[in-house]
């Protein structure tokens, strides 16, 4: 569909109904106040872990572990209704202005739709532009991962590193982490994102300048993290050039690919026409991982692969549009996610993935929910008087247990999981007993984790816990329980299944956020830091400094007596 005029479409999106002022909010406030006990549910109802659990394509969700029942959940799905969710989702995916604060759509889900689909935004069809850009990643990858991209000194690339922050980072350094047993070549893909120089330094110390390329991903082309390591890569590559009288234009051409919505500034800054890969205004970094700025994804697990990727997000983009909401994935987890911290005043999420791969997900998922959803503004301007996104965190499932886990299962705070999982692996190892043995294990800890967690001192049969050490001498060893935990359970991990998973928090996000009546496709929290570190950078480099709180002042004295 066409987008319509931009002033109308932003009256048109804040006149979308408030769920806040509807009857359901009222009722799951007092629903809220009940005393839940997650033993109590089960044991009155036998088919509960059935009737709350759903299944799309390659992911199963069980939410049975959550804190509720039927009626809250006809309430959760009555809030949906009560705030035009199905309206708010089609203009999510025909390019409507969802974007109110920065006058835009926020068009992620088309960088996966087919070639065939139709979709017009400002009398531009959106599906050429993003195929085109995905023909030039595809044209770009194949160079590199044939050996036919020479560096200055005439030999083939060998390592390809990526330097971004946030979106331009997380995303693909996660699905290329998550994918890597379907990389086919030796090229290796490396990350660089912290401004310290850090990662940078070390990783220069085990390459080679002439083999090595880089690609600077940057929505804005503008962002110093970014181009502070990208500058340093340049001295470092053009150190060796010289001696091998390699030229700063050759070093640029060779070297180095931008991706950026900014084409000025990548001509700027050095980078040749032809290793220009686009970006648009409607897509957001912690969105982009399907655009261009997945070309190392796509240069280490190959095209076909990374074609793959998307098309598993497109499946859950259309499972999101057109199945019902009590069977739709993502609007019942985002519901899932408003219930516990809004109402039940669960402040604290945890995804805990049973998978190695999966390492880099909670990374992930951390700025993809807080940075979209930690609000405290309405659409409308109006100061919010509810919570809204809950701190997130996690780490692998494994590592968890012997880290955090002991608040999970013994603190204070209440915290929601979420435990993800693959069903198999290792189906393909030739000499897989043992393997195979390993991840059975992993995926026993997993259920056995978020059943404790559910019903603490009431798990008892399985010979690791019993109502008898509850007594008054051991209540050290006392498991409270009602913990609340969805788990979703992956067939198997591909690229297919791994998109699927990846569009599911997204939707997720833009669920919460519409229950909620926030712009989840802004950012404005983040840049008044990076504004004041200008002036603090100024203020560093002069002798004397007294513009500031005295607390910055003096510390910024203190630095400048040992600089």
């Amino acid at each position: 569909m066409k987008q319509n005029d931009s002033k109308d479409d932003h009256k048109h999106a804040k006149n979308y109904n408030s769920a806040r002022h509807s009857a359901h909010w009222q009722q799951l406030q007092q629903l809220a106040d009940k005393r839940w006990s997650l033993a109590s549910l089960f044991a009155q109802d036998e088919t509960r872990a059935t009737r709350f659990s759903v299944e799309s394509g390659a992911l199963y969700m069980d939410f049975s572990k959550q804190c509720l029942d039927e009626t809250v959940l006809s309430h959760l799905l009555g809030l949906a209704d009560s705030c035009d969710l199905s309206a708010r989702i089609q203009a999510l995916l025909q390019g409507a202005m969802v974007n109110t604060s920065e006058e835009r759509a926020a068009l992620h889900t088309a960088l996966r739709l087919p070639e065939t689909a139709k979709l017009q935004v400002d009398e531009q069809n959106v599906v050429a532009d993003v195929h085109r850009s995905l023909a030039q990643v595809a044209r770009l990858s194949e160079r590199v991962r044939t050996g036919t991209w020479r560096g200055f000194s005439g030999k083939a690339i060998t390592d390809v590193v990526n330097i971004g922050v946030g979106g331009s980072d997380l995303g693909p350094l996660m699905a290329t982490t998550a994918l890597d047993e379907w990389a086919d070549t030796d090229i290796e893909v490396h990350f660089v994102s912290n401004m310290d120089g850090t990662q940078l330094d070390n990783l220069l110390k085990h390459l080679n300048p002439e083999t090595t390329l880089f690609i600077i991903s940057s929505k804005s082309f503008g962002t110093i993290d970014t181009l502070s390591n990208a500058k340093t890569a340049l001295s470092w590559l053009l150190a060796t050039a010289k001696l091998v009288a390699g030229t700063e234009d050759s070093v640029l051409r060779r070297h180095f690919i931008g991706i950026s919505a900014n084409s000025d500034k990548m001509s700027a800054w050095g980078i040749h026409p032809e290793h220009q890969l686009q970006l648009w205004d409607w897509v957001g970094g912690r969105f982009s991982l399907w655009s261009a700025i997945g070309l190392a994804t796509a240069i280490r697990i190959g095209m076909p692969s990374f074609k793959a990727l998307l098309a598993g997000a497109h499946s859950m983009d259309e499972h999101f549009a057109q199945t019902d909401f009590g069977q739709n994935l993502p609007v019942l987890l985002g519901l899932l996610a408003v219930w516990n911290s809004t109402f039940l005043q669960v402040h604290a999420h945890t995804v805990l993935p049973y998978d190695g791969r999966l390492s880099y997900l909670p990374s992930y998922l951390t700025q993809l929910e807080m940075e979209s959803n930690g609000k405290s503004v309405t659409q409308h301007g109006d100061h919010i008087d509810y919570d809204t996104c809950p701190i997130l965190w996690g780490e692998i499932g494994s590592n968890a247990q012997h880290a955090f886990y002991q608040l999970l299962h013994q603190g204070t705070q209440h915290v929601s999981c979420d435990f993800i999982a693959c069903v198999r692996r290792y189906s393909d190892k030739v000499h897989n007993a043992s393997l195979q043995q390993q991840h059975e294990l992993s995926l026993a800890n997993c259920l056995a984790q978020s059943r404790v967690l559910a019903f603490g001192n009431d798990a008892v049969g399985d010979g690791i816990l019993d109502n008898k050490i509850a007594v008054d001498a051991d209540k050290y060893k006392h498991y409270r329980g009602n913990q609340p935990s969805t788990t979703i359970l992956i067939d198997e991990l591909t690229p297919q299944s791994l998109g699927a998973l990846i569009a599911l928090y997204e939707h997720k996000v833009y669920v919460m956020a519409s229950i909620w009546d926030i712009n989840p496709f802004d950012q404005w929290g983040v840049e008044m830091g990076k504004q004041m570190a200008e002036s603090v950078y100024v203020a560093m480099q002069q002798e004397a400094s007294d513009q500031f709180d005295s607390s910055t002042d003096q510390l910024l004295q203190h630095i400048k007596r040992f600089s």
